[in-house]
């Protein structure tokens, strides 16, 4: 069994100087910096701004600690030239599960509702994930990136200060719509991610997980959070493309894939929609990459799902 991943340098340090970086360059980035009352800072990187390009793939580098490599690349999906996210990690899982990964759901007595990933939630460290890796970070700085249709306001920076145990001052929420070019780009970065959490759904030891590389195309924003919700897991499921190496052989790598859900080969419009958007009344198989590369290290290589253009092109629109 792979060691903890013990001594490793506080996620949230190396996610605030991507902050800084980002506070650095807002006018550039096209982001709008709020100030809340107890000192927070929430950055809007597509709520109230549009997103970029340029503004996700940072946001991307922020959720995963500096620990991938993000970057960009055109290629055909569904007949067309798209723009594809590539990330890479050799620290997949305290990059994508202790970092990337959403696992925070955010709910305030003044109506906000939203999605928290990111460094902060490894001091709060209360998923099953952080047990098994043998993570836990210790800092004064919380990093949390907020997906919601409104900005998170003080309530939001409050409640996360009390549960990561810091200042409200050492607060920061990058926010985004999931209808946004941030929002889109941000989607298409999480192949990686849904490939090695999928593996450690399965029991696989996430230590074992050496070294991953995933890449999908980014959904054209659509005109609803509800649409773009499905665009931007369609894109994953029927267009991500990921290269695992592992340590350690394992019988259930032919689930990693989309492809082993009963609903594979349905847009998630019609798969939400079954189930009257209770996102999480649906088999956790949904959410998981088209196709997927494993290398056993001194052992075998599978491969296992497939892209489905036909799905992309419906979804798209094109």
């Amino acid at each position: 069994m792979a060691a903890e991943a013990r001594g490793m340098e506080s996620l949230n340090r190396m996610a605030t100087e991507l902050v800084d970086e980002a506070l650095d360059f807002a006018d550039e980035l096209s982001i709008d910096v709020h100030p809340l009352d107890g000192d927070a800072a929430v950055l809007d990187f597509g709520v109230d701004r549009p997103g970029g390009l340029e503004a996700g793939l940072l946001l991307t580098e922020i959720q995963t600690a500096g620990l991938a490599t993000v970057g960009t690349a055109v290629e055909e999906t569904a007949g067309a030239p798209r723009t594809h996210v590539e990330l890479s990690t050799d620290q997949p899982a305290l990059a994508l599960l202790c970092g990337q990964k959403a696992g925070w759901e955010l709910s305030t007595p003044d109506g906000f509702e939203g999605l928290g990933s990111g460094p902060a939630r490894a001091l709060v460290a209360g998923e099953d994930v952080f047990d098994r890796v043998g993570y836990r970070d210790e800092f004064d700085f919380a990093v949390l990136a907020v997906e919601s249709e409104t900005l998170p306001g003080g309530a939001v920076a409050a409640q996360v200060a009390e549960r990561a145990g810091v200042p409200e001052s050492g607060v920061f929420l990058p926010a985004y719509a999931t209808a946004s070019i941030t929002g889109s780009v941000t989607g298409a970065a999480r192949a990686a991610e849904l490939a090695t959490y999928r593996l450690a759904e399965l029991g696989y030891d996430p230590l074992d997980v050496l070294s991953v590389t995933g890449s999908a195309p980014v959904a054209p924003v659509a005109a609803s959070e509800a649409a773009a919700m499905a665009r931007t897991n369609d894109a994953v499921a029927y267009g991500g493309r990921v290269h695992v190496v592992v340590d350690e052989p394992f019988d259930r790598f032919d689930e990693v894939a989309s492809t082993a859900a009963a609903e594979y080969g349905e847009p998630f419009a019609a798969v939400f929609e079954s189930v009257d958007w209770d996102v999480g009344s649906l088999p956790v198989e949904v959410f998981a990459p088209a196709q997927v590369t494993i290398d056993v290290v001194g052992g075998e290589t599978h491969v296992v799902g497939d892209v489905h253009d036909d799905v992309l092109a419906e979804s798209f629109g094109a």
